[in-house]
């Protein structure tokens, strides 16, 4: 008896009988081994999305950290530019005027490096994630919605609003009419 044949035997079963069981063995843990593959592929992209999330967060954090203290400075430069408006009819406070507006700019440069900007409202259409509407008015000649007014200058903080203008909104004609009758009911 060969050696083969006493291992055959020895298994209990035909050849080519065994060769399937074994064939299908290898089979079952090639398939378990390309699912352990599966998952450790998605846990490695899982992972790495993580590691990018975290350092998007973080990057937010540190350029946006500082978004309340400039919402607290922003009434300052509004108090400064009102300051300027009432001062600019009066000749003897030239003087004054001249040392206010150098302290403006200078605050504003210095906002400006932490990433604030203003942006300008009146001419524009009215935009509803950027300016805060006060009032409407008529206003002939102006598109329905736009902004003809200004009482506070919006700001953004790194393109995103920081706080948003407040806005007098043109009406148009249709909507002063509807006004009108609306007032005399």
């Amino acid at each position: 008896m060969s050696d083969e044949t006493e291992w055959v035997e020895g298994m209990g079963g035909e050849p080519e009988e065994e060769i399937r069981r074994l064939r299908e063995a290898l089979e079952a843990k090639a398939r378990e081994a390309e699912g352990h593959q599966d998952r450790a592929l998605r846990a490695m992209a899982e992972l790495d999305n993580a590691k990018k999330r975290a350092a998007r967060e973080r990057e937010d954090y540190t350029r946006y950290a500082n978004e309340s203290l400039l919402r607290e400075i922003l009434p300052v430069l509004d108090n400064f530019e009102r300051a300027l408006q009432a001062a600019k009819g009066e000749p003897t406070a030239a003087a004054v005027t001249a040392g206010v507006e150098l302290i403006q700019r200078e605050l504003f440069r210095v906002l400006e490096k932490f990433g604030v900007t203003s942006f300008d409202s009146v001419g524009q259409p009215f935009d509803p994630t950027r300016h805060e509407a006060v009032a409407r008015v008529s206003a002939p000649g102006q598109p329905e919605m736009t902004v003809v007014g200004e009482t506070a200058r919006g700001y953004l903080l790194n393109g995103r609003v920081l706080r948003p203008a407040m806005v007098t909104v043109a009406m148009g004609d249709a909507g002063s009419a509807g006004q009108a009758n609306g007032a005399a009911a």
